[in-house]
């Protein structure tokens, strides 16, 4: 048989480990279009990823003990293929239905607890199947306590290694080049191969297997896919990079790119060459109070160039601007000059923000802060010391503009401790409400003649629209008093601020639809959607 010689039982502890650090990273990449993939939804990954290994191995080393028969372990590793390879089929289904259930139920940390339910439903069962891996096999492969140790530690050994290569291979091989779907068909396959070649080996071809062959093979027919939102009817692109999930979508006025199922818009085009009636608009403002109409050549830089909406924007309505970008996903930037008509003459480097900044020596008189890592700013950026470095590469008059992507009306909410953060750095700090969203635009500079400079520059502009929004803007913005909110590098909890955010926008938008289900039932909500 194939166990005698005991190198297949290190194989398939090799790949076991493998499999299990390729679904964590495939659970992230499930989870993240709907939940984020920020610290706190990785915590929860983790840890249930962690109690189903450790009830594996508990009931692993139990059934050992009770049966030593291989067969039973490699029947598991065939449900677990099974299970895992099922995940593309219904996962995103198990997802949405478990949200669609507590978002009227859970009235605080939604996200949490929507992210938790799905882990738990979807991955704790195939994990806790594997987590029987090793248990079992140092009870099949100790023969005597003179190699014991030794034997033990090789099996930890290739567990370890497989999970090392089980790490590196789906995010920078399968996921970016096939899709999470495909990465959980692989593993799955591999799983179910060990099993077959078990089998094979003994000569038996039992029921398990021939069951196990034949869903194996409904869920690549029926799981062969990376669309997340099924639902999308004006899809033009939805695929995945290192860093994100990545959509596209057109309509009749407007090409837009999404990083997330559920809801946000990262960047848009208006196909008319008008304004976008978002944000980026309101960030327009920056160039205008650098002096953009008084100077030949105006320097800007945007950390986290998107598509470019902003970038584009500021050529069609400014002829002496020069612009560079940094983008730290370089499939957004290919997507920008596939589908949103981002300028050959603008450079973008693929880089950090933060780096960026660290590797350059220029100055600037706009730094654009427009970084986002699902629904909040990376840590990284967020700081004290962050903002200080951009500081350094602005000019004398220059002017720093932050899109703020969530308001938030809660005392010592996320915008409130960048805002804090930004005025122990710059002397002045406004801020606007994004009006029809829920962005806030917010603008900071030490000079004092910046609003005199933004007056001169809109009466001296001669577009209508923009001369318009200009003037809402000098009217709107306020100055704000900093208060003591200060993130450092040592300490930025943006992920948790952030969550907080969502958690209370989510709160205020299903409220309607709450006050429906409960008067009127499910068929009264059906009815109000």
């Amino acid at each position: 048989m194939i166990l005698k010689n005991k190198i297949y039982l290190y194989v398939t502890e090799f790949f076991a480990g493998m499999s299990v650090m390729a679904v964590e990273l495939g659970a992230s990449r499930l989870l993240a279009p709907y939940f984020s993939s920020s610290q706190i939804v990785w915590t929860i990954i983790i840890g249930t990823i962690m109690i189903a290994m450790a009830l594996g191995n508990i009931y692993g080393g139990r059934a050992a003990d009770k049966n030593p028969d291989p067969d039973r372990l490699y029947r598991r590793m065939i449900v677990a293929a099974v299970w895992i390879a099922a995940i593309p089929v219904v996962g995103k289904y198990i997802i949405l239905g478990i949200s669609a259930l507590l978002i009227f139920s859970v009235s605080s940390n939604f996200l949490i607890w929507a992210a938790f339910a799905a882990c738990m439903v979807i991955f704790v069962f195939p994990l806790f199947l594997l987590g029987t891996v090793t248990p079992s096999l140092v009870k099949y492969t100790v023969d005597s306590l003179e190699d014991s140790g030794k034997t033990v530690g090789t099996l930890n050994a290739s567990n370890t290694i497989g999970s090392i290569i089980g790490t590196f291979v789906p995010t920078f091989v399968t996921i970016p080049a096939f899709g999470t779907s495909v990465t959980f068909l692989v593993f799955a396959g591999i799983l179910l191969l060990l099993a077959l070649i078990y089998f094979a080996s003994k000569k038996i071809m039992g029921r398990s297997v021939v069951v196990g062959m034949i869903l194996f093979a409904l869920c690549c027919a029926g799981g062969f896919s990376d669309r997340l939102a099924f639902w999308e009817t004006g899809l033009i692109y939805e695929g995945e990079s290192v860093y994100n999930y990545l959509q596209v979508k057109e309509d009749k006025n407007n090409v837009i790119l999404s990083t997330n199922v559920l809801f946000g818009v990262q960047s848009i085009l208006r196909k008319d060459a008008s304004l976008s009636g978002m944000y980026y608009d309101y960030m327009m403002a920056a160039p205008v109070m650098a002096g953009v109409n008084e100077k030949e050549d105006l320097e800007v830089l945007v950390l986290g160039m998107g598509t470019g909406t902003f970038a584009l924007q500021c050529e069609r309505y400014f002829d002496n601007i020069h612009i560079e970008g940094v983008e730290i996903d370089e499939k957004i930037t290919k997507l920008a000059k596939q589908y949103f008509q981002q300028p050959e003459d603008i450079p973008v480097a693929t880089y950090d923000g933060r780096a960026y900044l660290n590797a350059v020596d220029k100055k600037y008189d706009v730094i654009l802060v427009d970084a986002f890592q699902d629904i909040t700013i990376p840590f990284q950026m967020s700081s004290v010391e962050f903002f200080t470095l951009v500081q350094a590469h602005l000019k004398e008059g220059g002017v720093m503009a932050v899109n703020l992507n969530m308001k938030g009306s809660e005392e010592g909410n996320i915008n409130q401790y960048l805002s804090d953060t930004i005025g122990s750095v710059f002397k002045n700090v406004y801020t606007i409400d994004v009006a029809g969203c829920t962005n806030r635009a917010l603008y900071a500079f030490n000079s004092g003649e910046i609003l005199d400079r933004f007056r001169k520059g809109i009466a001296a502009e001669t577009d209508v629209d923009l001369t318009g929004l200009m003037e809402e803007i000098l009217n709107g913005m306020q100055l704000y008093e900093a208060g003591n909110l200060v993130m450092t590098d040592d300490k930025a909890p943006v992920e948790l601020l952030g969550m907080r955010v969502i958690d209370s926008l989510i709160r205020d938008e299903v409220e309607y639809y709450r006050g429906i289900y409960e008067r009127e039932g499910v068929e009264g909500l059906l009815k109000g959607l």
